[in-house]
């Protein structure tokens, strides 16, 4: 039998597989429609997925507070999202990438040692190691100059991701699909709202739902896992390990694209794998 802790860890390694494999549809899928409305788009998908799996599986209707939970959490990662978009509107991918990345696994390590004390020294170590690991995975391999001004987007996006794993975590996990509906529900009314006040397109063409419904499944599938993950162990671990999602983005692009990986992102998959077996060791 696995413990808790190896059934967490296990959790979110499939959270970060699952999210990634989204990320990498949804890459492809903005490659002929904007990425703002791939997003709308495959969280609405992922949304009707949740609640018929919710359905199906018999979930019981959950208390008000993971309502409330499920749709401060669905509001913290828009945030998040709606400020990345902008940086990298603005031209700071270089920066936006790993900085947003590393304060989003930051935060919940963080808070975890604050509410549910230290971890081993041995996982302490591997936590550095996995903050390295998404930095270097997450990196375009070009040096970017940068002032204190353009870090305040990137770490936002970061805040605002990060808060997500906090959030979501504080609900009682009486329903985990429910509650990440909650999410879902909260975050496409937001967008929907800047749709319709912008005038923004939110609709993709025809041709691109077989890629949004992968990327909505796999993204639906990755906050399910994290939930459970965060739920039956400890959150800072359960974050951690699903944020090393970009790992399994850059491996399908260099199996699927044939796209090259740099050296700094083979040393972050390296980093990575050295960091898995510390924290679950």
């Amino acid at each position: 039998m696995f413990s808790s802790e190896a059934t967490s860890a296990f959790l979110g390694l499939l959270s970060a597989a699952t999210w990634g494999a989204g990320d990498f549809c949804g890459g492809l899928a903005a490659r002929r429609s904007s990425a703002f409305s791939v997003v709308v788009a495959s969280q609405i998908i992922g949304l009707m997925l949740l609640a018929l799996a919710a359905l199906l599986l018999g979930e019981p209707w959950p208390p008000l507070s993971d309502w409330l939970w499920g749709a401060g959490a669905g509001l913290a990662g828009v945030i998040g999202l709606l400020a990345l978009y902008r940086a990298l509107a603005e031209g700071q991918m270089g920066l936006t990438a790993p900085v947003s990345a590393v304060v989003a696994a930051s935060l919940p390590v963080i808070v975890g040692m604050l509410t549910e004390g230290w971890p081993s020294v041995w996982q302490g170590v591997g936590f550095a190691l996995a903050l390295l690991a998404v930095w270097c995975i997450s990196a375009t391999g070009q040096l970017v100059a940068f002032n204190l001004e353009q870090l305040r987007l990137p770490l936002l996006a970061g805040l605002g991701f990060g808060l997500f794993f906090v959030v979501l975590d504080r609900a009682s996990g009486v329903a985990v699909l429910w509650t990440l509906c909650a999410a879902r529900i909260a975050s496409i009314s937001v967008m929907l709202a800047i749709a319709l006040s912008t005038r923004r397109a939110w609709w993709t063409e025809a041709g691109q739902w077989g890629l949004l419904a992968l990327s909505g499944a796999f993204d639906a599938g990755g906050n399910a896992f994290y939930a459970l993950a965060a739920q039956i162990g400890r959150m800072d671990i359960a974050a951690v390990l699903s944020s090393l999602y970009p790992a399994s983005t850059v491996v399908l692009a260099w199996l699927i694209l044939k796209e090259r990986l740099s050296r700094v992102q083979m040393m972050g998959i390296v980093v990575a794998l050295i960091a898995i077996m510390l924290i679950t060791g």
